[in-house]
């Protein structure tokens, strides 16, 4: 069964390769702020389905608009989309990518001498193409929903104290940026982390081992 990973992160791209796992990649862009007074819980899984989503019309664009026979396709496939944020030991706030060298600081005040949590969801939507060809469709629906699961990984991630000084540098190294919580603990973040209790590659940005668990049981299940 075919795996399309709807995902723009290079770093999920690398564990899932670690896997010498066969996979295509498309890119989807979604609104990501969360809502006033949404739990951590809440918000990723919100995430992930609306990546499913975008990332399944993205599909049945592309197979409209090329009037591809669905004999020449993949009659089924897996599609996954993951999310990571940071959730403070409150349970409640929510740390997801920096917009600003302020916003970045916050956060890392929070998260400085402490321990918080990082949460990663990964959803995977099995879709299957219908018995006619795409043109004979009046809606935008080719691909077919018919099962779709869900999982959520929590790290709990150690912060040494930081000083302003580190914070000021780590911004400039331009690292921050584009990583929930603000910090990379596969790069320059590692220097902050004094110690784990969980999965790595999920602070990473995918579980891998329980990425991998999700897909064999949604092969195995589309094969019964």
């Amino acid at each position: 069964m075919d795996i399309i990973l709807a995902s723009g992160s290079p770093r999920r791209r690398e564990l899932l390769s670690r896997a010498q796992l066969e996979f295509t990649v498309i890119s989807v862009d979604i609104d990501e702020t969360p809502y006033q007074d949404e739990s951590p819980k809440d918000y990723i899984l919100r995430m992930v389905a609306a990546k499913a989503e975008a990332a399944t019309k993205q599909l049945n664009i592309v197979l409209k608009d090329i009037g591809a026979d669905v004999s020449d396709a993949s009659e089924s496939l897996i599609l996954l989309t993951s999310d990571t944020i940071g959730v403070l030991p409150d349970g409640k706030t929510v740390l997801v990518k920096p917009n600003n060298r302020e916003d970045a600081c916050h956060m890392w005040q929070q998260m400085s001498d402490s321990t918080h949590e990082v949460w990663t969801a990964v959803q995977a939507t099995q879709l299957s193409l219908p018995s006619k060809h795409p043109s004979e469709f009046d809606t935008e629906q080719v691909w077919k929903i018919i099962n779709q699961q869900q999982i959520i990984e929590r790290t709990e991630v150690t912060f040494i104290a930081l000083t302003k000084e580190m914070m000021s540098e780590y911004w400039d190294s331009g690292e921050p940026t584009d990583k929930a919580g603000g910090y990379g603990i596969q790069g320059l973040g590692a220097a902050w982390v004094s110690r784990i209790n969980g999965s790595y590659t999920n602070v990473v940005g995918l579980p891998l081992a329980q990425t991998l668990a999700l897909i064999k049981e949604m092969t195995n299940t589309a094969t019964l």
